[in-house]
């Protein structure tokens, strides 16, 4: 199983909580937990942050049912519970298709 299909199992388990960082970005942002668990359901991971200084992560492009780009910061699913570190809709202006940066 590769660690996105792991990542999603977790989320349909719900076995996934927010930072305080990712949910007050969440708020600002008006991105709504059912938004990030349908980005999850068909994202793909875009970065890889193994030596990050809170523990590896990932970063995941997913797109809404309302084809809504969002990126999710997330621990890896070696944790119990995923930790969602940030979320946020990617700028067009430092994205190429969202996936690399300019």
């Amino acid at each position: 199983m590769s660690m996105v299909d792991e990542i999603r199992a977790k989320f349909e388990t719900n076995a996934f909580e927010f930072s305080k960082h990712a949910t007050d970005q969440s708020i600002l942002r008006v991105i709504a937990v059912v938004e990030i668990r349908q980005a999850i359901a068909a994202g793909e991971i875009i970065e890889d942050y193994p030596n990050d200084k809170y523990g590896p992560s990932c970063l995941i492009l997913g797109f809404t049912e309302a084809s809504r780009p969002l990126h999710i910061q997330c621990s890896y699913p070696s944790r119990p519970l995923i930790n969602i570190i940030t979320v946020y809709e990617p700028n067009p202006s430092e994205w190429i298709d969202f996936r690399i940066r300019r």
